[in-house]
């Protein structure tokens, strides 16, 4: 295929990079992209060299922020005594648009898995340790382990809870099961078994 131009296809190149993204997608994008004023490609190309200059790591949990300590972490109105550890940052995000939990989060920025070469160490294990290890930042007495359920995220849910349980901390995870609006037979053994399990009293 002829190569219309060297720019366009670097830029097709760097949106195909996207996680989710395939090379059609990327086309679409850049294809917009050049459709819009310049002023509107500068507001865009300003605001993500903002985001990756100001992004930090919170000192305390580790989700992204821009100051020191987090909006979470710092705030007044949040319940200090109990921790959600998460997988990633956009797992903050979806559990805060519930509207339910107030407590804290902490961060792993991972899941152990060996056959990706990511043991304990390349995750952030060590500063939640830290957080709870003579309760240095604060009171804790509960641990939520809210992790994806793969392989993986069950083994490092088995690695923390072995970790936390000499602490005498409280260790829950949230439930698995079926979802909202869907039907038992389209539910797969592992989803059905997980919603047996975890089932409650009515």
């Amino acid at each position: 295929m002829l190569n219309i131009s060297d720019s366009l296809e670097s830029l097709i190149d760097e949106f195909a990079k996207l996680p989710q993204i395939g090379r059609k997608t990327a086309q679409r994008l850049a294809m917009y992209i050049i459709r819009q004023p310049v002023e509107d490609v500068e507001k865009l190309s300003k605001a993500l060299v903002d985001t990756k200059e100001r992004i930090r790591f919170c000192n305390v949990c580790c989700n992204i922020t821009e100051d020191e300590i987090c909006k979470i972490c710092s705030s007044h109105r949040r319940n200090k005594n109990v921790i959600c550890v998460v997988e990633e940052p956009q797992d903050v995000y979806a559990i805060e648009k519930t509207n339910e939990y107030k407590g804290l989060y902490h961060v792993l920025h991972g899941r152990i898995s060996p056959l990706d070469g990511i043991g304990p160490n390349d995750i952030k294990t060590k500063e939640l340790l830290l957080r709870l290890d003579e309760n240095k930042f604060e009171k804790i007495d509960e641990i939520i382990l809210a992790l994806n359920p793969t392989v993986e995220g069950e083994t490092t849910i088995l690695y923390l809870s072995k970790l936390i349980r000499p602490l005498e901390i409280k260790i829950t995870r949230i439930a698995r099961g079926i979802p909202i609006g869907s039907d038992l037979e389209l539910a797969d053994e592992v989803t059905l078994a997980k919603a047996l399990e975890g089932r409650i009293v009515v």
